[in-house]
Parts: C-alpha cells; sequence; structure tokens
C-alpha cells in the first residue's frame, strides 16, 4: 500500500481550510520583491489543488485574500490581482479535467472588475462539476461576514419573516457566506505563524488545527499528506469523552 491508498484507508476530513501564508517572507529570503513570492504561491495552489482532488477531499477552502489585505502597498495588491485573473484564465481546464467546482466567498463586489468578471465566468462553467468544490476566500473578513448575517436576520426578524425563537445555528449557517459547505474539520496554516487571522471563525468551531513552519511556496503534496496524516491521528470528541465515543 502506498501512502496515497494508506491516507485513503482512513477516515478524511471533508471539508479542509488553508490560510495561505508566507509568500512575502519566502521572498525575503532569496533577495526578491514580495510579489515574487505571491507568483511562486501560486504553483503551491496549483499543486494543493490537485492532490486534494485526487486524495477525495470533497472541499476545499483557500484564503487567498482577507479585507485587511486592502491595506498593503499598491504594487503588491495589483501584482495579487494580476497573479489571480491569470491563474483563472489559466487553470479553466484544469479544473474541467479535474471535475472541480468554483466557488469564491467575500465582499466580492469590492474586487477590481476585471478580477470579478474572470472569477464569475469561471465559477458558471465550473457549477456542474462535481469531484471537489474550490471555493477561493476573496476580499474575505469573518467578522464582516458575521455582522453581515447578524444584519439580515435582523432584518426578517423585523419584517416577521423570521420569529426570535426560531433563530439556531441552522439559521445563522444559511446566512453565511458559506452556506453550501459544511464546517471545516482541519484548518492548516503556514508559515509557522499561529493564529487565525479572522477566518471562517464560526465554520471552525470544532475544526481540527494545523500549523507549519513550512512557507507557503514551499508548501507541496507531501506537506499537505503529513497535515491530513496528523488529522486522522487525532480523536475528534465534539464535546463528548473518549469512552462515549468508543
Amino acid at each position: 500500500m502506498d501512502l496515497l491508498e494508506s491516507i485513503q484507508s482512513k477516515p478524511l476530513p471533508k471539508h479542509v481550510a488553508i490560510i495561505m501564508d508566507g509568500n512575502g517572507r519566502w521572498a525575503k529570503q532569496r533577495g526578491k520583491l514580495r510579489t515574487f513570492g505571491h507568483e511562486n504561491g501560486a504553483k503551491s495552489v496549483k499543486e494543493v489543488v490537485e492532490a486534494s482532488a485526487e486524495m477525495g477531499i470533497e472541499n476545499l477552502t483557500l484564503y487567498a485574500f482577507s479585507t485587511e489585505n486592502w491595506k498593503r502597498p499598491k504594487l503588491e495588491i495589483q501584482t495579487l490581482m494580476r497573479l489571480l485573473v491569470s491563474s483563472i484564465r489559466k487553470e479553466m481546464a484544469s479544473l474541467h479535467k479535474n471535475n472541480i467546482k468554483l466557488t469564491a466567498i467575500g465582499s466580492l463586489n469590492t474586487l477590481p472588475s476585471n478580477v470579478y468578471k474572470e472569477l464569475t465566468e469561471v465559477i458558471e462553467k465550473t457549477k456542474n462539476n462535481t469531484r471537489m468544490t474550490l471555493t477561493i476566500a476573496l476580499s474575505y473578513g469573518s467578522r464582516e461576514e458575521l455582522l453581515n448575517t447578524i444584519k439580515e436576520i435582523s432584518i426578517k426578524v423585523k419584517n416577521n419573516i423570521i420569529s426570535p425563537e426560531k433563530i439556531d445555528e441552522s439559521i445563522i449557517n444559511e446566512h453565511l457566506y458559506t452556506q453550501d459547505l459544511p464546517d471545516v474539520d482541519l484548518l492548516i496554516r503556514t508559515s509557522g505563524e499561529q493564529r487565525i487571522s479572522n477566518f471562517l471563525l464560526w465554520q471552525i468551531a470544532y475544526a481540527e488545527l494545523y500549523f507549519t513552519d513550512i512557507l507557503w511556496p514551499d508548501f507541496k503534496k507531501l506537506d499537505l499528506y503529513d497535515a491530513i496524516i496528523e488529522y486522522q491521528k487525532r480523536e475528534r470528541r465534539f464535546g463528548k469523552t473518549s469512552e462515549q465515543l468508543n
């Protein structure tokens, strides 16, 4: 049995989310501009997406650009947006080949018009693919998502569409950007930082957290395997005791 078969023989996370961190530091270590790191980070995205689909992961969510990232230098933002457009355009055939559906979450209306156009075109063209759902978090912030959710539910309560007594977790889930996705099982963050950075705060309530010192441009298929293997070693109790599970 090879490594992939060994991993597939045990329960896989249904939803993996990744905070792709370390592009800038990776470039700086090589005496290059931060933009060089983003360009090489795009190669890791391709490898990890294809490896996830091959493994049998049903949902993969990548934190590509946060609401806070708009504060970065203008040149870096322009490079990120250019890379995003070129990557989406270039990966269309690969997404279809691998039967991957593309979706996006965040304040998408704040994206440059060319980015939004490319993104929505690929989302439409891949909407019927079924092997894996790849979600890109763009101009995304979890606190903003939760604020929008509270506002939407409040308006419905005010208009007698929802009664306060009926508000539960399912009602909240229905109003999140991720309404069509299951909760996150495994959250991976690269680069050695150990924080959540305003990413999927509601959805990771019971997620297993995996932190690695590897900078994102160096994170490849075998590193993803390591994260999944570590996940498979853990006992997920969801508030119960080990005895109850057994």
